[in-house]
């Protein structure tokens, strides 16, 4: 064959992902524009209007925020670099399977339009952005692991790594998946278990200096001490597991039965910050100033002693309502008109919501099934672990199942959206697991 042939050839396959992927965004404005804001980025939002930026979302989505507002203010800003990177992703992905399989690049773009993920696309969370932004930089990796070793490839590598750190400066309990995705964009061709093992500790703890250099050094982030929400959620649910109060404060005779009894739920901590009638654990460790303080750490870690079987009942509970139970998906609520659903008026969210609904119902909605799902990939791609193929498998779901596995000391609420990266990571793997490689 031609070279010209071969160029023939080449936009043939190409032009079919082009064209789809133009379609798919403009598919997601229509669904979804201007975006739907969420409680969590309204004060992310928020933090801009008053020039101040604290720790407990993330200092980077508040500035990239900012950068990026007066291009389209509000949610829209943020609705179209989550979508911009989502597609782009998948793209990315699709040229790079074109080149063996017009149908295999197709097949991709058709998986990001499988509910599960694409109704999470114009909803702004950081998890929507970390997901697509560790997508992102896997198929960039993916895309450059036949190169030689030239300018181009290692700038694309420079990029896929500066993607794989924005995500975690997103989602900080990313701290041990990332080092996993980091061996794989550092060498895409093959994945070699021993010197992923080298890396593993040296990224991990470039990471782990990332957070104080951005948040606090860069940034001047004020600190909110989100890591104690784990604490009080985990002193709850000791509390109720052991039957006794583990908080260093003093109830009433009532409260104290509130505490052990019906106030604990694995679903989320939230019963004790915004929800009656169970407010007057946050109330009291606010008032004397115990949330925030190292007096809260101390307890939390003489309850783990004498407690860890409740504590490991605790987390055993809330890990398998993650993991297996009906949990939020979709956010549809509008909050600048409390009671109210957002984009009421489009028959095209209107529809992909209600196939939200039925889905809820089934297996594709549990974030179980998308653990169970990255596992499959990596125990069938290890045997292909020294081709491109095997290696962004083994690299985007064994980071994904890794980090899913995060949630269980970590874990303060149940949404589905914290399984997102696994969903990318699953559908990708998806197509690429069928790629046929000599």
């Amino acid at each position: 064959m031609s070279d010209e042939a071969a160029a023939r050839l080449t936009w043939r396959r190409a032009l079919p992902v082009m064209v789809l992927t133009v379609a798919c965004y403009a598919l997601t404005l229509r669904v979804f524009y201007p975006g739907v804001m969420t409680w969590d980025a309204w004060y992310v939002h928020g933090d801009i209007a008053k020039g101040e930026v604290g720790d407990w979302q993330s200092p980077v989505m508040v500035k990239v925020w900012a950068l990026i507002d007066p291009l389209a203010p509000g949610a829209a800003s943020m609705f179209l670099l989550i979508a911009t990177l989502y597609w782009l992703a998948f793209a990315v992905l699709a040229l790079t399977l074109a080149r063996r399989s017009r149908w295999l690049g197709v097949f991709a773009l058709v998986l990001a339009l499988a509910p599960p993920a694409f109704e999470f696309v114009g909803i702004i969370w950081r998890d929507v952005l970390f997901a697509a932004s560790w997508l992102l930089a896997a198929t960039l990796a993916y895309a450059v692991a036949l190169r030689p070793r030239d300018a181009w490839r290692l700038a694309v590598q420079a990029l896929a790594l500066a993607l794989l750190c924005f995500g975690f400066l997103l989602r900080p309990n990313g701290l041990f998946a990332g080092p996993i995705l980091a061996a794989y964009l550092v060498w895409p061709a093959r994945f070699e278990l021993r010197r992923a093992a080298l890396l593993y500790v040296p990224a991990g703890a470039a990471l782990v200096l990332l957070v104080p250099l951005v948040y606090y050094a860069l940034l001047g982030a004020r600190h909110e001490h989100a890591v104690q929400s784990i604490f009080v959620f985990d002193l709850a649910g000791i509390s109720h597991f052991a039957g006794a109060n583990q908080f260093p404060v003093t109830w009433s005779a009532d409260e104290n039965a509130m505490l052990i009894g019906p106030c604990y739920k694995p679903t989320d901590w939230d019963n004790y910050w915004t929800r009656q009638p169970c407010l007057f654990v946050m109330k009291k460790l606010e008032g004397e100033k115990i949330f925030g303080s190292s007096a809260l750490v101390q307890t939390w870690l003489r309850a783990l002693a004498a407690h860890p079987l409740a504590y490991l009942e605790h987390r055993a509970a809330v890990m398998t309502n993650f993991l297996v139970s009906q949990n939020l998906t979709m956010f549809t609520a509008d909050i600048a008109h409390p009671g109210g659903t957002v984009f009421a008026d489009n028959a095209w969210f209107t529809a992909l919501r209600s196939v939200n609904d039925w889905l809820t119902r089934t297996p594709l909605l549990r974030a179980g099934t998308w653990l169970l799902l990255c596992a499959l990939w990596c125990a069938l791609a290890w045997r292909r672990r020294a081709t491109p193929s095997g290696a962004f498998v083994l690299g985007a779901c064994g980071s994904a199942v890794v980090y899913m596995a995060t949630f269980f000391p970590a874990a303060v609420a149940g949404d589905f959206r914290y399984a997102l990266w696994a969903v990318l990571a699953g559908l990708a793997g998806a197509a690429v697991i069928a790629v046929r490689e000599s």
